[in-house]
């Protein structure tokens, strides 16, 4: 977890200029804390590593869709990659340019492609033939040209997750390789259409550089084909899914991936574009909780803290690892005994009544009842995906900026959580 924006300080962890145990006392826990510094250093690494390669740097919102933080990336110039509506109405909100955004998702709707095409979007990656059928007929009858890209599933095995695989041709994601180029004929030759782009996304977190290799020939070799059909593209879209360190992984260095990049798409005119959403927000946030008690088993020791699976659900999807670490660090006890806490080995659990809630298991830590602990790498997919199981309002968020501390997002008042609902007149 510990990187140039966040250090321990005299045993005390901090963000930037700003120790958490004040970010603690202002705002309650559990909250979700983010450096400007940490994401800006992101946008930046991106642009210098992909100059001269990649035309757009489109940030996936799902990973985490905070106005704040989409703001701060199209004040640094990137565009962003949807998956709904919803997301589509998120980026106008903040300040983003329409025509920098690209509409990814298997399952538009017909209200969703109306929103799309009034904003005026880069493009829509088409996903399906039925979904391009429903396109046409929409923009058709708004009298609208819709631009396309198609979404190619490469059948490449990213080497992650089941969970977070897409490019596999059992996945739900793209258009089967060998079904694309009748549907480019098709797009081609509807006028309520307009052929702009070819697409591919083959996973999240992938560590290893050879997948990207093999699914950017597959691509490159398909754009061939449709050159022989006559169907020029303005733009090949290699997607995201670069992954980050949440252990003991070693991600792809953005270089090699330009260099690769660079070698595939060698004398080609078309622009590229890239999709990044973790690598960019991932390293950027922790989520702060306080321990409410210890409990010890016969065979477990738990530390039950006030967050839980609804604010961190990647543990309890696919159990995965986050770095936890004790916001004050306290002195081990020793063979000479003079400090007073000793190392035990503990489970993170949150109050939710499942057992799968978990934020982290096994982890030998010196804790006390009220520490403050700090859920690292939590920036992407977690405030995202959370929740208000066990009627458990949402954590508030906030912005480090140097010594200067911004609430991006207030806690959630337990009244709000049933203002739509209502009950029975008899």
């Amino acid at each position: 977890m510990m990187t140039n924006f966040f250090q321990e300080r005299q045993g005390t962890l901090h963000v930037e200029d700003v120790a958490l145990p004040d970010i603690a006392a202002q705002f309650g826990t559990p909250c979700y804390v983010y450096s400007r510094a940490a994401l800006t250093a992101a946008a930046d690494e991106f642009r210098a590593a992909l100059n001269g390669v990649v035309d757009l740097t489109c940030y996936a919102v799902k990973a985490n869709g905070n106005l704040a933080i989409l703001n701060l990336f199209a004040r640094l110039g990137l565009g962003f990659d949807i998956v709904s509506g919803g997301e589509l109405a998120r980026v106008l909100a903040a300040g983003g340019d329409p025509a920098k955004t690209v509409f990814s998702g298997v399952g538009k709707t017909v209200a969703e492609m109306e929103a799309a095409l009034t904003a005026g979007i880069l493009c829509f990656n088409v996903e399906s033939a039925a979904e391009l059928s429903v396109l046409a007929a929409t923009a058709a009858r708004l009298g609208k040209v819709a631009p396309v890209s198609f979404r190619v599933n490469p059948d490449v095995d990213a080497k992650t997750h089941p969970h977070i695989s897409t490019g596999l041709k059992d996945n739900k994601f793209g258009v089967p390789f060998d079904e694309t180029r009748a549907l480019y004929r098709q797009a081609a030759a509807t006028p309520s259409l307009r052929v702009v782009g070819i697409d591919m996304h083959i996973g999240s977190q992938i560590t290893e550089l050879s997948p990207y290799r093999e699914a950017a020939e597959k691509l490159l070799s398909l754009v061939q084909m449709l050159e022989a059909d006559g169907i020029a593209l303005e733009h090949m879209d290699i997607g995201g899914g670069l992954g980050v360190c949440y252990r003991d992984e070693q991600p792809i260095a953005l270089t090699d991936f330009a260099q690769m990049l660079r070698e595939v798409f060698a004398g080609r005119s078309e622009r590229l574009l890239v999709e990044p959403g973790r690598r960019l927000v991932a390293s950027a946030g922790v989520l702060l909780t306080r321990i409410l008690y210890l409990k010890s088993g016969a065979s477990k020791n738990f530390a039950i803290v006030d967050a839980a699976m609804t604010e961190l659900m990647r543990p309890a999807l696919y159990e995965a690892w986050h770095p936890v670490n004790a916001v004050t660090r306290r002195a081990v006890m020793t063979n000479g005994g003079a400090a007073a806490d000793s190392e035990k080995c503990w489970d993170i659990v949150g109050p939710v009544c499942e057992s799968g809630d978990f934020l982290a298991q096994a982890r030998p830590l010196v804790l006390r009842e009220g520490d403050l602990l700090a859920i690292g790498v939590a920036g992407a997919y977690g405030m995202a995906m959370s929740s208000n199981y066990n009627a458990r309002p949402r954590a508030c968020e906030v912005m480090v900026d140097g010594n200067e501390i911004t609430m991006i997002r207030a806690r959630e008042e337990v009244k709000k959580l049933w203002e739509a609902e209502r009950i029975l007149s008899k």
